[in-house]
């Protein structure tokens, strides 16, 4: 499945690694090139694309400060020459990061762990076809890929989210699977009515609510998460969260 990939980076040299690398990754195809991060703000304003490779360091609009401004985000690798901004990208659930200069075979690991989370995004079934037979939203089950496997997961049993990262902890009642995914592609595969966010490190099922006090959540199972600033009313006017 062909991803369609935007490069942003007010360096030159980068775009023409990167376009070289990229040509000889058959899944990915160039959308489109910004030099700076508000051009690429114009350029998705105007059409979609799978997987950004985004610089931090650019005038005018930082790549983090982009990132925060994405109500949609595509798949995103950092590439900087700066580390310090790492522990950020991570927190913002990119996909990757990759330390400038970096080599093919680091770049290919970087586009296969995107390629593997936009296939999840788009639902792929254990036999590699698209499962389009019933609405994401209507569907009572997700595949997680964990461990090198694509594990059926029940929604129903699923109590909350946990973000690590670039990857998620899907928690039953009493274990998890951790998978190579992001909180967004989550957020936008869960149904509303079921689904929950309350912090920007979990999205909660309302079925396992006991009860709210304070800023904190405490579930059916004894376990207790913790509700964002930003969250809050949000969940506060969630009118049938508990039951």
């Amino acid at each position: 499945m062909t991803m369609r990939c935007l490069i942003v980076d007010d360096e030159p040299l980068a775009h023409e690694v990167i376009l070289a690398y990229m040509a000889d990754v058959p899944f990915l195809e160039k959308a489109g090139q910004c030099y700076l991060a508000t051009e690429a703000l114009n350029f998705l304003n105007k059409q979609t694309v799978d997987l950004i490779f985004l610089d931090i360091r650019m005038p005018k609009l930082s790549g983090l400060d982009f990132i925060r401004t994405l109500q949609q985000r595509p798949l995103i690798i950092v590439t900087s020459a700066f580390e310090e901004h790492a522990l950020e990208s991570f927190e913002l659930e990119v996909c990757d990061y990759l330390l400038k200069p970096f080599r093919f075979e680091r770049f290919l690991k970087a586009v296969n762990r995107a390629q593997t989370q936009y296939n999840l995004r788009k639902q792929i079934t254990p036999t590699g076809a698209k499962d389009d037979s019933t609405p994401t939203n209507e569907r009572n089950f997700i595949y997680v890929k964990s461990d090198k496997k694509l594990v059926k997961v029940l929604l129903d049993e699923v109590c909350y989210f946990e973000s690590l990262g670039n990857y998620v902890k899907v928690w039953g009642e009493k274990k998890f699977l951790l998978t190579p995914r992001t909180m967004i592609s989550f957020e936008e595969q869960l149904a509303p009515d079921c689904f929950i966010r309350i912090h920007k490190s979990f999205i909660l099922n309302k079925k396992f609510i006991h009860y709210i006090e304070g800023n904190i959540v405490f579930l059916r199972n004894g376990s207790q998460l913790p509700v964002g600033k930003n969250y809050r009313q949000l969940l506060s006017n969630g009118s049938s969260l508990t039951s």
